[in-house]
């Protein structure tokens, strides 16, 4: 299968293109250099003479792109997997969120994800959309959560991690291997994949547990009375591992 993944350049997207590899599965990526995203004549056209099997959109982009992509997609009864974002969901009200639930989001970041997901459900009726959580991973850098409490640490001497937050998140390679099995057997709509769906740990306890499987005695990590959400996906078809038990494996 040949499978056309957007967002090379990103956290995500090569990760799940390694993973697709490994399977004997042709990558493109998507140059925008190249192929400018806004041309939309110019890029149906590349798709036209490269005829990807199947479309993971995992780039940041417009909802104008993610919509004619995906009608080309439908018009060959193409799968199309799409990676949405916790961040449709603002805090009041609060979750755990469903598929169903009302977006709310407030930032331009989660309300350029509706938008988008909302172009999407219009052009290809058995498109996939899978909302993720934060990103964890032990080696990669990027924006995972590891290495952003890296980060914080370096510049601030101390962790601060609030015990009123419980996030969606998942280990990188759980959301990869759930990918490319939505890309091989398509679930039509709204997925929510988020390892702390079930466990509900809040964030200064997931960054003490991610400090000990990371083996980051350095890290300063308190508890503080700041950002309030249960960001939690709960609901849908797949289940990723529990974030308890691969942060247990981790450590192991």
């Amino acid at each position: 299968m040949k499978v056309l993944v957007t967002g090379l350049n990103g956290t995500l997207a090569p990760v799940l293109a390694a993973r697709l590899r490994a399977d004997g599965h042709e990558v493109i990526g998507w140059d925008r250099a190249r192929q400018p995203v806004d041309d939309e004549t110019a890029g149906r056209a590349w798709l036209d003479q490269v005829r990807p099997d199947a479309i993971a959109h995992l780039a940041t982009g417009d909802a104008h792109w993610a919509g004619w992509m995906a009608w080309w997609a439908a018009q060959g009864d193409r799968p199309f997997v799409f990676t949405s974002t916790a961040m449709v969901f603002d805090a009041q009200p609060d979750g755990p969120h469903q598929p169903s639930d009302t977006r709310t989001a407030r930032d331009a970041y989660g309300r350029g994800k509706i938008v988008c997901e909302d172009a999407i459900r219009r052009a290809h009726p058995f498109a996939c959309i899978a909302r993720l959580g934060w990103q964890i991973d032990l080696s990669r850098g990027g924006n995972t959560m590891l290495a952003t409490l890296e980060r914080w640490q370096q510049e601030q001497g101390v962790i601060e991690a609030s015990r009123h937050w419980r996030p969606a998140c998942s280990f990188i390679d759980d959301t990869v291997e759930a990918l490319a099995q939505l890309l091989q057997d398509p679930l039509p709509g709204v997925l929510h994949l988020d390892s702390n769906a079930g466990d509900g740990w809040r964030f200064d306890r997931i960054a003490r547990a991610l400090a000990r499987a990371a083996g980051r005695d350095h890290w300063r990590v308190q508890a503080v009375d700041g950002y309030r959400h249960d960001q939690r996906l709960q609901g849908g078809a797949l289940r990723l591992p529990p974030l308890s038990e691969r942060l247990a494996l981790a450590r192991a």
